[in-house]
């Protein structure tokens, strides 16, 4: 059917004929439901509903009640009859959830701000002097930052240790509202490509979802106007999505403000230096909150992830 397998089938149905000849196939991955093809002999006929009902069932189980997917726009119609709902589209893509209300619970959930509103969207891994010094220059341009800390785990540091680290290195700054992102920030880790044929447009795509998203509803519904960022020097990807947000967000209303990042410091560094087993030269880099933290967990034998792939998703 036209599709690339790329890994990450944790749970897969297969759909088959009485003589065993398979006919369509679908899988779970994580909360995302993907590789869902049919045979065009039996499209029109259920196969697809069959297969989708086969992945929520088995989702409803592990006990993942909010479930997503990505597909191209013009099956946006079939997912839509099998009570999925579009959360954004771009590219030739469509981001879609299984609840009608699923981002507007989550939007009513977050905690209001006044005045003229900004926000940072942070990865933290993990919080830096860096993240420091951006959080304390946005708070100072508006009257509410809101600060959303990624919780996708697709992190060397949980995300529950990321969050700790953010709300406790940004006390001090009074005017700072920190919330989860939930599922509504997407991430290349969570962002499927094996439906777009060209790969080197499937980043492209992500970001524009991600930013039409944060830029159409997030945004609007706390009243933030200004999003704040870091200068990127070294990583060609993070750079690539800043420049993105200039050109797509202000679309949205939303002013895009770099700050310029303190020289030398970097989350990238910091995990270079935990895993050299370098304790003592991360404390020029972080909060004094940050390294109790990892010296806490360290040695307490919370596990960390140290070397494998971070990520860049101009989230960091």
């Amino acid at each position: 059917m036209g599709l690339r397998y790329e890994g990450g089938a944790e749970h897969s149905v297969f759909l088959t004929d009485d003589e065993g000849e398979m006919l369509g196939t679908g899988s779970l991955c994580g909360s995302v439901l993907k590789y869902i093809a049919v045979d065009e002999s039996l499209q029109g006929e259920g196969g697809a509903a069959a297969i989708v009902s086969r992945l929520v069932s088995r989702a409803y189980l592990l006990g993942r009640k909010k479930l997503f997917l990505f597909t191209k726009a013009q099956n946006e119609y079939m997912f839509r009859s099998l009570g999925f709902f579009p959360l954004a589209e771009a590219g030739g893509a469509v981001y879609m959830e299984n609840s009608r209300r699923g981002l507007a619970g989550y939007l009513d959930s977050l905690e209001k701000g006044e005045g003229v509103q900004g926000a940072v969207v942070v990865n933290c891994n993990p919080f830096t002097l860096g993240h420091k010094y951006l959080m304390e220059t946005a708070a100072e341009l508006v009257d509410t930052l809101h600060v959303f800390v990624v919780s996708e785990d697709a992190s060397e540091f949980p995300f529950k240790t990321r969050f700790e680290m953010v709300k406790k290195g940004t006390a001090h700054i009074k005017n700072l509202i920190l919330h989860e992102s939930g599922d509504y920030m997407i991430s290349h880790a969570t962002f499927p490509t094996y439906f777009i044929k060209d790969e080197a447009k499937a980043k492209d795509v992500n970001v524009e979802l991600d930013l039409t998203l944060f830029g159409k509803r997030i945004a609007p519904a706390l009243g933030i106007t200004k999003r704040f960022v870091g200068t990127e020097p070294y990583c060609a990807v993070t750079n690539a999505y800043n420049e993105a947000m200039k050109r797509m967000l202000p679309k949205f209303g939303i002013e895009v403000i770099e700050i310029e990042r303190k020289e030398g410091i970097s989350a990238s560094r910091v995990r270079e230096l935990l895993k050299n087993g370098d304790i003592e030269s991360i404390k020029t880099l972080v909060p004094r909150s940050t390294y109790d933290i990892i010296e806490r967990d360290l040695i307490s034998g919370a596990a960390f992830a140290y070397g494998s792939a971070a990520r860049t998703d101009g989230s960091i």
